[in-house]
């Protein structure tokens, strides 16, 4: 099973989130699932709104799912047909579809009939990090805590379609799957993504790789230009510098097998991107992370005042 990302294709425009179809890389038979790793939309949708406010204090915890399970019964309370109708069902599907490609494995689906409307939605699942949860039971820590850093691996500060490969394991400690193509095309690191949102300790990123004051990412809310404390790309998404001064590689080295912050040790997932998608002023394209120069006297090629690629500010 080829995982990236760790949800189904989706693109978010002003009428919510629909699936795309699978994109192939050049030379695979099989199809690798594209995603967008936002959690925002263009109806204004922010990371901060969707992880605290719309998932976890008004989704997760007062719809019953975390005691109730992630199950057939635990969406067919009474308590979560009321958050699921509590917003936009745009909305409500959309955080489904994320919780469950997260939770629920490669094959597997959830499926939820609105009493309120009668449409029937079915979320497939993917990465299969907590099959406990999954099954019916009640979320252990563990599984808080790779809910948690799923979903802020698929944090995107500027809604764009991007792939990303998720490394890891799941809660009961089997590997997530990496084909050999993945892992030759996805090869830059990135982050890690660790915390627990549901017990309100927070949502943490470390760097695993440094940018230098030329290079830029569209993947903001992990691999970030900025230093440590709360994200100014993400909210609520805190950067604690750098993963190796704080997490333990497994003994591939591919992904980390966890991640100690405040006296806490937590479970991670790793995350890895395409060197593409590592931007640097003086490629001749002014990304959408990079700035015009602001002072036309320094000629400066950093990203943040890129007059190579941007020219002098207005």
């Amino acid at each position: 099973m080829t995982v990236l990302l760790g949800v189904p294709a989706l693109w978010c425009g002003t009428l919510g989130c629909e699936a795309l179809p699978p994109e192939e890389l050049p030379g695979e038979g099989r199809p690798i699932h594209a995603s967008d790793d936002s959690l925002q939309s263009a109806n204004g949708l922010s990371p901060n709104g969707l992880i605290t406010n719309g998932l976890i204090t008004n989704g997760l915890i007062t719809n019953g799912l975390i005691t109730n399970g992630l199950s057939t019964n635990g969406v067919s309370t009474a308590s979560f047909g009321t958050w699921f109708d509590s917003t936009a069902s745009a909305y409500s599907d959309m955080v489904m579809k994320y919780v469950v490609a997260c939770a629920y494995a490669e094959g597997s689906s959830l499926t939820y009939q609105a009493p309120s409307t009668g449409i029937t939605y079915t979320w497939p699942g993917l990465l299969g990090l907590t099959p406990g949860w999954a099954s019916g039971q009640p979320i252990t820590p563990v599984e808080e805590q790779l809910i948690t850093g799923c979903l802020a691996a698929h944090v995107n500060k500027y809604g764009i379609q991007m792939e990303v490969s998720v490394r890891g394991a799941t809660a009961v400690g089997t590997l997530l799957p990496v084909t050999q193509s993945e892992a030759t095309v996805f090869s830059e690191k990135e982050a890690a993504f660790f915390g627990n949102l549901i017990n309100g300790a927070g949502v943490f990123a470390c760097n695993d790789r440094n940018l230098t004051v030329m290079e830029s990412s569209a993947r903001a809310c992990g691999l970030a230009s900025q230093g440590n404390g709360a994200s100014v790309e993400c909210p609520p998404i805190r950067h604690v510098g750098t993963c190796k001064s704080i997490c333990d590689l497994d003994e591939s080295k591919t992904h980390y097998t966890s991640c100690v912050f405040n006296g806490v040790t937590y479970k991670p997932l790793t995350t890895r991107i395409r060197p593409a998608d590592i931007y640097r002023c003086g490629d001749g394209v002014c990304q959408l992370t990079e700035s015009c120069d602001p002072d036309p006297r320094t000629g400066s090629n950093r990203y943040d005042a890129c007059e190579s690629d941007c020219g002098n500010c207005p």
